[in-house]
């Protein structure tokens, strides 16, 4: 029997930028799938029209233009509905597939699913993220987008013959919001692959002269808050003397320009390293050498009921973390972190100073969050939820399991 096909469509993230889902598709694959992605492009090495790689199909479409207002957010959505369905009939007609597997944000690709259900295709939907929520996190109102933002959320879980979610939160949302059926959903969280994250040797050059690095690893728009950890970086540096620590900024977004003039204007450019995207072997060689990683997302619905991937790959890394604290970012972390009270600057300031004076206490919390990694949140376990989920779908049809993977 041939392998039944998978195509994976994302918006938000080319591949393999995006980590969960490239994960995902390299997990099917090795589990007998004939796997085929959907992104946008990226930057170098992301921009090719098609690829094959690691045994992945992988299609992308030029990004649209950065969107900041609810006219151009529609128009980004059209558009890259309009070229994931064009690209979506070159894979059936390809590659093939018997699953389309849609990732939100946004919550778009429901019609696709839908009318590839007419041909007996099914439709699994992967909750990455609220969107309503997320939203409110940005423009702070409640109207007829976001209306229309809940109205897409409930027709994908109709649409949807499985649910992928990363938490128990996002469960509990697409139960009593979307009406899902529980036992139709399946929690997959963002787990690492701790065998590409792992500690390393620390490089005392990336520091640059520094005594201490601190470091942020991720998207970087709005809601992510990232210019709070410029404000306590001045606080640290102007208000405290702590001119003995360089701040690392890995990662790229809407707001990525805006950090670097506001550090410029705050006359503290010096102490900052923005990287742009890095890939894991910067990521190694920077979290391994950081001695406090952070997380500056304020305290939102939003924000409150997501898992955040940074928190988990500094984990990985074997990272101290200083982050706010918000609801599922401690479910995370654990004793891997300290949690600042809620937007808070001077009390993330007041936290980061604590650790960079204890290092022992840095290491115990580093090995900590390791720990819990390899023992309980690594993509190795958490891909297995993933599979059955696949199961659960196909039935009969799905590859099975080979008896060395029992």
């Amino acid at each position: 029997m041939a392998a039944p096909g998978v195509l994976i469509i994302v918006e938000n993230l080319p591949v393999p930028n995006d980590r969960r889902v490239w994960l995902e598709a390299t997990t099917l694959q090795k589990a007998g799938y004939t796997v085929s992605v959907i992104s946008i492009k990226g930057n170098k090495k992301s921009n090719k029209s098609y690829e094959y790689l690691d045994n992945v199909h992988v299609y992308r479409y030029p990004a649209p233009p950065a969107t900041s207002g609810t006219i151009s957010f529609l128009i980004e959505f059209s558009y890259c509905w309009i070229m994931s369905f064009l690209l979506s009939i070159r894979v059936a007609f390809g590659p093939g597939f018997t699953v389309i597997h849609a990732c939100n944000p946004p919550e778009t690709f429901w019609l696709i699913g839908l009318i590839y259900k007419l041909f007996g295709k099914k439709f699994i939907f992967d909750h990455h993220d609220l969107s309503p929520e997320m939203y409110l996190s940005r423009f702070g109102q409640e109207g007829t987008a976001y209306k229309g933002l809940l109205f897409l959320e409930k027709t994908t879980f109709r649409v949807a013959d499985r649910v992928l979610t990363t938490n128990e939160t996002h469960k509990k949302v697409a139960i009593e919001r979307g009406e899902y059926p529980a036992e139709k959903i399946h929690i997959v969280r963002s787990g690492p692959d701790d065998s590409v994250l792992y500690p390393v040797e620390p490089i005392t050059e990336l520091k640059k002269g520094f005594k201490y690095m601190v470091s942020y690893l991720g998207v970087i728009n709005p809601q992510d808050g990232v210019d709070t950890l410029v404000e306590v970086a001045h606080k640290l540096i102007r208000e405290r003397g702590r001119e003995d620590i360089l701040f690392v900024i890995m990662g790229t977004g809407d707001a990525q320009p805006d950090l670097i003039k506001q550090a410029e204007e705050l006359g503290i450019s010096e102490y900052f390293h923005f990287t742009g995207w890095v890939d894991q072997d910067d990521i190694r060689a920077y979290l391994s050498t950081t001695d406090v990683a952070v997380d500056t997302m304020p305290k939102t619905p939003y924000s409150d009921a997501a898992t955040m991937n940074k928190i988990l790959e500094y984990m990985a890394m074997g990272c101290a973390i200083a982050c706010f604290d918000l609801v599922e970012s401690r479910v995370s972390a654990g004793d891997a972190a300290v949690y600042a009270r809620p937007d808070d600057q001077e009390d993330l300031a007041d936290k980061i100073e604590e650790l960079l004076a204890d290092d022992a206490r840095r290491v115990v919390m580093g090995a900590s969050g390791r720990q819990r990694i390899e023992n309980e949140l690594s993509w190795d376990h958490q891909s297995q939820n993933l599979l059955e989920a696949y199961r659960a779908t196909l039935g009969s049809r799905a590859p099975q399991p080979s008896p060395a993977a029992n």
